[in-house]
């Protein structure tokens, strides 16, 4: 079985070298650390994402997933060492109804810049 140090992280390091590399991140958390992360919190950070920018805790996008996860409040995807649990909303089907038509719109509406491999978003995406 691989060690988690063998996986990398979205910031394009791996977790062995997570504590090095990102000194200047490191515990640098984003708007909404320990605050309720819910649709319109994420459509928040959304709003304000530079996809041209290097992403960080105050530049990502909420929505993006890597490897089938999505991101902390931070920036940060599951098996991080950063990665905190989210505190979540609502999750009620007319809820859920109305957050695929919002996703809907933002697949056949990008923000300028974000293409694959831009600096704001996950790496590998």
């Amino acid at each position: 079985m691989a060690s988690a140090s063998a996986f990398t992280t979205p910031f394009g390091v791996t977790t062995r070298t997570i504590r090095t590399t990102l000194s200047a991140v490191e515990g640098r958390y984003g708007k909404y650390d320990e605050k309720l992360f819910d649709n319109e919190a994420k459509k928040d950070v959304y709003a304000s994402w530079d996809p041209s920018q290097p992403r960080s805790p105050d530049n990502f996008n909420p929505f993006e997933t890597f490897g089938s996860n999505s991101p902390d409040a931070s920036g940060y995807f599951p098996g991080s060492n950063l990665y905190k649990d989210p505190m979540r909303g609502e999750a009620s089907f007319p809820q859920m109804m109305i957050e695929r038509t919002e996703a809907e719109e933002r697949v056949a509406n990008p923000k300028a810049g974000d293409v694959k491999g831009a600096p704001g978003r996950a790496k590998g995406n």
